[in-house]
């Protein structure tokens, strides 16, 4: 039991009683800074459209791109091989850069 719950929390968040999947724990740190930067400019972009009676689409398309990128959407982190991690993370990077210019 304990080593399922060891198992849990390396998985999983838990805020307020609700459940938040963790970031992959493979991520190189420069990676997830990376992902980390993209996520947080998009967090931002959805607000200030928000504010600004703007659609917030492509925002939200950074926000989840960064996500999927950490692990934290899409397929569980933990039911992919080394290689499926390495190009999930290096898709969501390719695609977030290309948002860029």
């Amino acid at each position: 039991m304990a080593e399922e719950r060891d198992v849990d929390d390396e998985r999983w968040l838990v805020v307020d009683g609700r459940r938040w999947r963790r970031q992959d724990p493979a991520l190189p740190p420069e990676v997830a800074e990376r992902l980390l930067s993209h996520l947080g400019r998009g967090r931002s972009g959805v607000r200030s459209a928000k504010k600004a009676g703007e659609d917030p689409a492509q925002s939200r398309h950074r926000v989840d791109l960064a996500k999927h990128g950490l692990g934290e959407r899409g397929t569980a982190w933990w039911e992919q091989d080394p290689a499926a991690r390495r190009r999930r993370w290096e898709g969501a990077l390719d695609e977030l850069d290309q948002l860029d210019g």
